[in-house]
């Protein structure tokens, strides 16, 4: 994706890729020299190289669900370019590549410009430059109070409902057991 296309998405809602693991939906934050970065609900900030996005979607429409309100002064990680990235959340817990196989999580110990080396329980693993596709860091952005407390008065309800379950289930089995 050229970076001259990708600004004019600064601040609106896209969905990077049509599908699969990597794909996300997010309010583009900002973009670099050879990624961009992107605050998604679930996975918090998450950074995507641009030499591997197929496809950018915006809502003609603008009804792209995004739950989160982005604070005025979200602070994230801003570089150069990718390599740089990296360097500032060394000593991070990371997640390289959202979904699939080549997904790793763990610390990132060490980067230069040919790999990026994390420390996975007990082996260091080195993944290629190359084939990073996007990574996150430990940053995510709460859900404001309103939809904690709508979130969870419906599980007060399904808690509700579980406890006459268990009640029910409960009364007619000493019923059976007085058999």
């Amino acid at each position: 994706m050229e970076r001259e296309m990708m600004e004019q998405f600064i601040g609106k809602t896209i969905r990077v890729d049509r599908g699969g693991p990597e794909s996300r939906n997010g309010k583009l934050l900002a973009v670099f020299e050879d990624f961009f970065a992107i605050l998604t609900e679930h996975d918090g900030v998450v950074y995507y190289k641009t030499n591997h996005v197929r496809s950018i979607t915006e809502s003609a429409k603008d009804d792209m669900k995004f739950g989160l309100k982005v604070p005025n002064k979200l602070d994230f990680k801003k570089a150069e370019n990718f390599v740089k990235l990296l360097g500032k959340i060394r000593f991070q817990w990371v997640k390289i590549n959202r979904g699939g196989p080549e997904s790793f999580e763990g610390v990132l110990s060490d980067v230069n410009k040919h790999f990026a080396s994390l420390i996975v329980k007990e082996e260091v693993v080195r993944v290629s430059m190359k084939h990073i596709r996007n990574i996150s860091y430990g940053l995510k952005v709460e859900k404001s109070k309103k939809d904690h407390s709508n979130e969870s008065k419906g599980n007060d309800k399904e808690r509700k409902n579980d406890d006459k379950k268990d009640s029910s289930s409960k009364g007619s089995s000493s019923k059976d057991n007085d058999k």
